[in-house]
């Protein structure tokens, strides 16, 4: 679903710390610190990755899955054309 390599591109994407990602998402910062920190596929269970992914949606961000065209076929992000906000840094 999404990597921490990912989460960590996003925030930099959009100009955000651990600590904003974790009061956007309704997370913790201990769990953003450990998913983060994960090598790989981002584990945990379900509701709190689909608040993860619904708060770097909503800031804006597109997860690019793996073998979804483009040159290389790897995991990215990218901002979509209308960025949303991020609601303050």
């Amino acid at each position: 679903m999404i990597t921490g390599a990912q989460m960590r591109a996003a925030r930099a994407l959009i100009g955000i710390d651990q600590r904003k990602l974790a009061e956007l998402s309704g997370l913790s910062l201990p769990t953003i610190q450990r998913m983060e920190a994960s090598d790989g596929v981002v584990r945990g269970n379900v509701d709190s990755l689909m608040k993860l992914v619904a708060a770097l949606e909503a800031a804006g961000i597109e997860l690019i899955a793996e073998n979804t065209p483009s040159n290389s076929g790897g995991r990215g992000v990218r901002l979509r054309a209308t960025l949303g906000s991020p609601q303050g840094n």
